[in-house]
């Protein structure tokens, strides 16, 4: 017999908050995250703007945060979102910790980015084109060390969550791009099942919010350009969308075998019935036209949650505002759904918190969960023109209460193709 895995315990860093509570309050209510750029001087860039994190201070969460003062944003965010998580989880400290693993969908390290820029500055010639490799070389010396150059690597963020909540058990971290924290979620539900752990600390952090992130996304043609009005630049399924908005920030989950909560009263918010994961075999950064792994990866978590199509209650959309994606997905639910497609609300919250990139499965199957729990679905904001090719119920621009849903999903489809779907049900 399957063992069940269910969620005890949630925490987020977003730039709508650094709690759910706070995060999932600013979406019911339409508030936007997206702002001018300030990590860095982004005037002269083709897009100025994304949605940071604001206001973070990991002393906030704990006390040891001085430890982690060379270590880049995404263990910073980790760490905090992590704590929350444990925390609600009422997880005791006390126990076999060899039997609590983690699964980070983590990125690369984004600290070392600014410094590399200000040190191609600082070895520039007049012209600002031509970089002297010597002065490059005294400065690198002077600003990098051995330490920081360490968090450039993306398992790092795993190892000191491991190392800070003495977490002994299997310890992995997966780079899918978007769609990273749904597949560390879903793999590390399989370990569950398959007794390898009883707990895991699972999710994602990352941030691209500097000018290498930028100027790639941007040289890819896929960020927003409406710089006069950055709040209503991520439009999900509109006419008029022009691409997505970067965004930062980091979410945890606590899986835990279903004995094993209901043994020590744990609290559960839900529990994760279904996930499906596929390729699409087709390109590195352009989903497959008619979201051909994409819905097989839906009907995949759908069959593997025993459920039915018409019994989901809500979709959180991967709808990241790009004229590719939103048209793909779109096609990708009426062919896992079928006639269900368009009896099932959907919405995309990115238009409020922007793309947190690999955090932004874990943080959206959150939302998903907490608008289950609330009898509550945020909005599509800024959906004023919609597509005729983008013609579900997309819940525009303002918050629906609902009651008696049961099953919800939530979707992360990641630049090379991969495909995640993650189905969480009531208990």
């Amino acid at each position: 017999m399957r063992r069940r895995v269910v969620i005890t315990g949630m925490g987020v860093v977003t730039p709508l908050g650094h709690s759910v509570a706070d995060m999932f309050g600013h979406l019911v209510e339409g508030k936007s995250g997206i702002d001018r750029i300030t990590h860095f001087d982004a005037r002269t860039f083709p897009t100025t703007f994304a949605a940071e994190v604001k206001n973070f201070d990991l002393g906030k969460f704990l006390p040891s945060a001085a430890r982690y003062g060379q270590c880049g944003v995404n263990t910073r965010f980790a760490l905090a979102a992590a704590k929350q998580a444990l925390a609600d989880s009422n997880l005791p400290a006390t126990g076999d910790r060899t039997r609590i693993g983690v699964y980070m969908g983590s990125g690369e390290g984004s600290e070392d980015f600014h410094t590399v820029i200000g040190g191609c500055a600082a070895a520039a010639d007049a012209s600002g084109y031509k970089v002297d490799p010597g002065k490059f070389a005294a400065y690198a010396a002077r600003h990098l060390n051995a330490p920081v150059e360490a968090e450039l690597e993306m398992h790092t963020t795993a190892g000191h969550l491991a190392e800070e909540f003495d977490l002994l058990g299997p310890n992995f971290t997966c780079l899918t791009a978007c769609a990273a924290s749904a597949q560390a979620i879903g793999e590390a539900a399989e370990m569950i099942r398959h007794g390898d752990a009883d707990v895991f600390v699972a999710g994602g952090s990352h941030s691209m919010i500097h000018p290498f992130g930028v100027t790639g996304f941007n040289l890819l043609t896929a960020l927003s350009t409406r710089n006069d009005s950055p709040q209503t630049a991520s439009r999900p399924f509109d006419a008029t969308r022009d691409g997505f908005v970067l965004g930062e920030g980091g979410g945890v989950v606590i899986l835990e075998e279903y004995e094993h909560a209901t043994k020590r009263g744990a609290p559960i918010y839900a529990e994760l019935t279904g996930y499906g994961t596929t390729g699409d075999a087709h390109a590195m950064t352009d989903p497959h036209p008619e979201g051909r792994g994409a819905s097989r990866a839906m009907k995949d978590a759908i069959r593997d949650a025993g459920i039915s199509p018409a019994d989901l209650g809500y979709i959180n959309a991967h709808g990241t505002s790009t004229p590719a994606n939103d048209e793909t997905e779109t096609l990708t639910i009426k062919a896992a759904l079928g006639e269900a497609a368009y009896k099932v609300p959907v919405s995309s919250t990115k238009s409020m918190l922007g793309h947190l990139i690999a955090a932004g499965g874990v943080v959206e199957l959150i939302i998903a969960i907490t608008a289950m729990r609330r009898g509550v679905l945020p909005p599509t904001m800024n959906l004023h023109h919609p597509d005729p090719k983008c013609d579900l119920d997309y819940i525009p621009n303002a918050a629906r209460e609902v009651t008696g849903i049961r099953h919800v999903a939530s979707n992360s489809l990641g630049f090379g193709g991969q495909n995640i779907t993650l189905v969480a049900s009531r208990i």
